[in-house]
């Protein structure tokens, strides 16, 4: 049963045209971890014990709240508005996400190297391997039937408030598309959101990303034609921290 903690880095656009065509820790187990800013230690669903007197505080809350509740209200404050982007992000409904897929600490055991990024469509979480036996795992939403992949990749390329291009075979599947070919400036309404991290292989792009969605009903959902999305209060966080040539691993479904 893996320990795990919200990660505390405070690193949504509402767009309308969803991207379609472009060692391992127990990812459904939510028994035990530290809440966002709260010390480091073992907490239980039933029980909070801070080990100070804000600590016997905080356990009168606890009666009259679910762990789940607090969980959420943490939540919000690393998933708040984002007032000082280039378009100002808006904050995430935290109601609307299964708390599995706020973005936490677990234990992950891996000979990947640190900031190696592992891509789990089978359970949805994206990996950070921090290099000490942990990981930040974030909730995501990941590539549907037919459109699946595995294998290695690596980060060729980044961008903030990128432009977006619909790949020739999405407009042959979807038509609507078409008016794009010429590219969708950045902003809110862009599919691809704050950031992306483009997969390349062998020095070729590979048409897959790892973008920004400003949709938190899509995490632990397949939707995209082989892309990965993460919210884009999470995506900032994962940018921040992957230099180009990052390597990226996606695990077979």
């Amino acid at each position: 049963m893996p320990e795990y903690s919200l990660a505390g880095r405070q690193d949504m656009g509402n767009s309308k045209i969803m991207i379609m065509d472009d060692g391992i820790a127990d990812a459904g187990e939510r028994n035990s971890g530290v809440l966002l800013g709260l010390p480091s230690g073992r907490l239980s669903r039933r029980s909070f014990l801070f080990g100070s007197a804000a600590g016997l505080g905080a356990l009168g809350l606890a009666g009259c709240a679910t762990s789940d509740d607090m969980i959420r209200a943490e939540a919000a404050k690393w998933y708040a508005l984002k007032p000082n982007e280039k378009f100002p992000i808006p904050a995430v409904d935290v109601s609307k996400i299964d708390p599995k897929y706020f973005r936490q600490i677990v234990r992950y055991e891996s000979k990947e190297a640190p900031g190696t990024i592992l891509i789990d469509p089978r359970n949805r979480f994206v990996y950070r391997i921090e290099g000490d036996g942990t990981a930040t795992r974030y909730g995501a939403n990941v590539g549907r039937d037919g459109f699946l992949w595995s294998g290695k990749a690596y980060v060729g390329r980044k961008a903030e408030w990128p432009t977006w291009t619909p790949p020739k075979e999405m407009i042959a599947r979807q038509p609507e598309a078409a008016k794009y070919a010429s590219g969708m400036p950045g902003g809110l309404e862009n599919p691809l959101g704050a950031r992306v991290l483009y997969l390349y292989k062998n020095g070729v792009y590979t048409v897959f990303t790892i973008y920004s969605t400003s949709d938190p009903e899509t995490l632990g959902t397949a939707v995209t034609s082989g892309c990965t999305g993460l919210l884009s209060q999470d995506m900032i966080d994962l940018y921040s921290r992957t230099p180009i040539k990052t390597k990226v691993v996606m695990l077979p479904s």
